[in-house]
């Protein structure tokens, strides 16, 4: 997607021949201009905020701050800053902290000159974006233009899809306690039931849902925050907020997936994370809450049928431009005496398994 203006970008590094070879790779791309380079997380903090650029390209390994530390300092001063980490390590666990911080995008060094161009672009236009939201946020209009709009924030909520290609897998209970685990006083939660026919959710919370999602799709592009707090559940004894799904199966084809993808959108004005518990089959509104998401947790068992979808899920990911960076995969139900390990399925699909939940 092109901007309408030059991505200004901020590298940090504290190796000067690397810094060098990023400049080299960004200066044939003429819708970016490097405006600044630093040598230390700490010089990356007061050149940030002396020079506002639009995407910092960060070191993760720094002697003084690391880039992890840095990001999240930066982002919480300038929200709109877009953020793109470079880091020698592909280990999931960096990748992790990393989007949990505030980064866009992780690649590992050294990048493809189109890999890396593509990403800094990208990360361009959503800080172009979120400037334009904050600009219109300090004129005193939502985005609609009405006053009742306070509730919304200038920062972006993280998007975290779990989802398992079989059913039975244990998805719904991992995306309920994710939510419960990732609410704190800092933090607001929302966590969205797309198991449109079938969803257990609400049940899972012992709640009994007078709304659905239903109430927000048809209405997308009129929403404010107070729609959303009148429809969601609010989940008492944890704080977390719960869409639930349709009352009906037959409901459910009444989800329009361009609608639900404007929806989680919205949402992220108004939420830290949102949590989709995604259906096991791939229905459109499932597929746009999966490419839209900034993290998918796959989750699998150690039985065939469990293996041989999350493998076929894999490939339809990779045509689809999911990068397998922001792929989680995740073993549920893990019994040691069972001979399918972790190490042999991740290798067998290309993707690690990089947490394995225990059978009991």
């Amino acid at each position: 997607m092109p901007v309408q203006d030059k991505v200004r970008v901020l590298v940090v590094d504290d190796i000067s021949e690397t810094r060098d070879n990023i400049l080299r790779m960004l200066q044939f791309d003429i819708n970016i201009e490097v405006i600044g380079a630093a040598r230390s997380g700490k010089e990356a903090i007061e050149l940030s905020l002396k020079l506002k650029p639009d995407v910092i390209v960060m070191d993760i390994n720094m002697p003084d701050m690391d880039g992890i530390t840095a990001t999240e300092t930066i982002r919480r001063k300038l929200p709109y800053v877009q953020v793109v980490i470079l880091s020698v390590q592909s280990d999931p666990n960096y990748m992790r902290r990393a989007m949990m911080a505030g980064a866009r995008d992780f690649l590992t060094k050294p990048p493809s000159i189109d890999e890396f161009t593509v990403a800094v672009r990208r990360a361009g236009v959503m800080a172009h974006d979120e400037r334009e939201k904050q600009a219109a946020a300090s004129a005193g209009g939502g985005p609609n233009g009405s006053q009742g709009s306070s509730a919304l924030s200038s920062t972006r909520g993280k998007i975290i899809a779990v989802y398992s290609p079989k059913g039975g897998t244990g998805a719904t209970t991992i995306a309920v306690n994710l939510a419960l685990a990732l609410k704190t006083e800092e933090n607001k939660v929302a966590l969205i039931d797309a198991n449109l026919q079938f969803g257990d959710v609400a049940v899972l919370l012992n709640e009994q849902a007078k709304n659905s999602v239903l109430d927000l799709t048809p209405r997308v592009d009129e929403l404010d925050p107070e729609v959303i707090e009148d429809v969601f559940i609010n989940h008492a004894a944890s704080g977390i907020r719960v869409l639930a799904a349709p009352p009906r199966p037959e409901m459910a084809e009444s989800v329009v997936a361009d609608q639900f993808n404007k929806l989680i959108q919205y949402l992220r004005q108004i939420f830290t994370y949102i949590v989709i518990d995604a259906a096991s089959y791939l229905t459109d509104v499932v597929l746009s809450g999966i490419e839209t998401a900034d993290q998918v947790i796959l989750v699998t068992t150690q039985d065939i049928p469990s293996i041989k979808n999350c493998s076929a899920f894999l490939n339809l990911a990779d045509g689809i431009g999911v990068k397998r960076d922001r792929i989680i995969f995740i073993m549920n139900r893990y019994d040691k005496r069972i001979t399918i390990t972790p190490e042999r399925v991740g290798e067998s699909l290309h993707q690690e398994i990089v947490v394995t939940i225990p059978f009991d």
